[in-house]
């Protein structure tokens, strides 16, 4: 496979690193967004290298621990290395004796990264007769050893380009630890089924349904009467107190294990009225505590 020329960047006068690695590796699959994340990185002041060759990777690391100018490096391997690929596992092992380094592994859901293509009319590295697809899982099988290494993995679906180099901002420089999440709230009806990206799954279907009231079945969880109407009941109060707690709990143990988004679902049957004010209400009390949340309503448009 013919190489593409590797690219230098350098940096902007560098800020403190003290508590980043000194070498960022970040590889993934294609289309995950890898470049962003390397332009960000740059932005942040680290010497950025795309497509380094595999075989100089352990220079490159000993030319840039040994240099003072240079205090923080980042560089691309990826797909685009060819068979030199399957030796990287075995070099990243052996740099990491030796220098800070941090693995950073970008995918994306398969239904994302073909829309990406397709936007892009770029064709896959692995292409070669093959469907996009079939390059995809292809690619998605050879980078498995790479990925098991890995320090951090993103899924970069739900990110716009913005949002990526916000987070990655936010986790090299070093940001409060409410601001290492990103968590996503959603509800949802399960008429329609589970959204099958959750990490937590609520079932508030046990709450009194305003769909049976004719002047709020038209309406959803967001409409003010609505969500009075729920809150009107001692459970809806109590579940939101204490799912809040639970989560505001749990977060800093899963910022801890290294967990960069998670996703929260509310489900009740329609995903009109419940499941909206409860996802609402969770994101409010969530944010208060500091956190970054964004909220979505999946089905919220669905009618039977």
């Amino acid at each position: 496979m013919a190489r593409k020329k590797s690219r230098a960047r350098h940096p902007a006068p560098a800020p403190n690193h003290a508590q980043t690695p000194e070498l960022v590796v970040i590889t993934g699959l294609s289309g995950s967004g890898k470049a962003s994340v390397l332009k960000a990185l740059e932005d942040l002041g680290y010497y950025s290298v795309d497509n380094l060759p595999v075989e100089l990777i352990p220079k490159f690391a000993e030319l840039t621990h040994d240099n003072p100018s240079v205090r923080a490096t980042a560089l691309v391997v990826d797909i685009r290395e060819g068979s030199g690929l399957k030796l990287f596992p075995e070099i990243f092992t052996r740099i990491r004796r030796s220098v800070s380094a941090r693995l950073v592994f970008l995918e994306a859901d398969e239904d994302t990264i073909v829309r990406r293509f397709s936007e892009t009319r770029r064709p896959h590295p692995l292409g070669g007769g093959r469907s996009i697809i079939k390059s995809i899982r292809a690619e998605r099988k050879r980078m498995a050893p790479i990925r098991a290494q890995a320090d951090l993995i993103i899924n970069t679906s739900k990110f716009t380009v913005h949002e990526l180099r916000e987070f990655i901002g936010e986790r090299f420089v070093g940001q409060s630890e409410e601001s290492k999440i990103q968590i996503y709230v959603t509800s949802f009806g399960y008429r329609y089924g589970l959204p099958s990206d959750s990490d937590l799954v609520f079932d508030v279907r046990f709450l009194p349904n305003p769909n049976y009231i004719s002047r709020f079945k038209h309406l959803t969880g967001r409409n003010p009467a609505v969500a009075r109407y729920i809150r009107s009941f001692p459970q809806t109060v109590e579940f939101i107190n204490h799912i809040s707690e639970l989560l505001i709990y749990l977060l800093p143990h899963y910022i801890r294990e290294g967990k960069s988004y998670l996703t929260i679902a509310f489900g009740c049957t329609g995903g009109h009225h419940r499941s909206v004010m409860i996802a609402d209400a969770i994101r409010n009390n969530l944010q208060k505590a500091g956190f970054k949340v964004k909220v979505t309503h999946r089905d919220i448009l669905q009618r039977a």
